[in-house]
Order: C-alpha cells, then structure tokens, then sequence
C-alpha cells in the first residue's frame, strides 16, 4: 500500500505543478482579454452608469460644470446646475469628475437614451425660451430656438428677431437663460 500511496502524492503534485503552470500561463492572458474589453467602455457609458449623482463636467468652449447628472444620451446628457438646466454634447466634455468606477453598455439603455442631442433641442424649441448658446471656440449667443435641421439649430435673436444658424458640430452646450 505504501507504494500506491507514494504514486498518487507524486499524481497530485504533478497536478498541482500543471495547475500553477496553467495559472501562471493564463494570467497575461487575462490581463490581455481585461484590457481589450475595457477599450470598447465609452466615455457616454461610464456617464450613463453615473445618471442620478453629483458630477464635474470640465467643457470645451464654457469650462467646469458642477451639477447634477439628469440624463445621459446619444451624444448628449442633460445637466443640472444650480437650478439651470444644461444640455452638453459629450464630444465637448474634455474631463469628468465624480464619474462611477461602472460603465453601462448602450445596449442596456432605455429607449430614450438613444435620442440624439436634436431630440433635445426640439423640447427646448417646442418651450421657446430663451437659451444660451456655447460654441466650441468659447462664443455664445443668445437666443430663442425656432428649429432643429439634422445638422444646425435656427435661432431667433434679439429684439429683431435675427436667424442666426448655429451648426450642431460646433455646439459645445445650451443652457436656459435665467
């Protein structure tokens, strides 16, 4: 019995030297497999994992917002702050703080998620109020939005009434006039 003994502990070792073999084989894999995975988190996905809480939105054109995340959208979130709504397109967000450690694919999101920044623009059409206007570059204007084209805002400004045309790629973020 002792010999059979002495095969069956040689057996486990050697089993156990495979699995720490295979362990040790695996694990740059792994890493490998984490790391291509987390390249196809957007920044829109992390964002939409943060919807409900305080964040710092750093944006081309306007600078920092701290406010309260409302909505997270195709191309867009809505943004509270300090009693003014906002509605900034994620490409002119340079910097987010507060975001969640999660991310939330954009297939697990609700149906209007994946309304893109002219459906928002057509609500704030459709209140005809007043808005600021933040562009890409640092301008802005001031105006009341009349339309929504697929790829520009009409805006009737002043007391005149002038239509600007302000193009959608070079909209960093509106906020209602208070």
């Amino acid at each position: 019995m002792a010999w059979e003994e002495q095969v069956f502990s040689l057996l486990e070792d050697l089993e156990q030297q495979a699995e720490a073999l295979y362990d040790a084989e695996r694990g740059p894999e792994l890493a490998d497999r984490v790391r291509a995975e987390y390249a196809a988190v957007t920044l829109a996905s992390r964002l939409a994992a943060t919807e409900g809480s305080p964040v710092e939105l750093d944006v081309q054109g306007v600078g920092r917002l701290a406010g309260h995340l409302d909505r997270v959208a195709a191309g867009w979130v809505s943004l509270e702050v300090a009693g003014t709504d906002w509605v900034v397109r994620t490409a002119a967000v340079v910097e987010v703080r507060g975001a969640s450690e999660r991310a939330l694919p954009e297939v697990a999101w609700s149906p209007l998620g994946r309304l893109g920044v002219g459906s928002a623009l057509r609500r704030l059409a459709d209140a005809g109020e007043p808005c600021w206007w933040h562009r890409l570059d640092g301008g802005r204007v001031e105006g009341v939005p009349a339309r929504v084209g697929a790829d520009f805002v009409e805006l009737r400004t002043g007391r005149e009434g002038r239509t600007v045309l302000v193009a959608l790629d070079a909209l960093a973020a509106v906020a209602r006039v208070g």
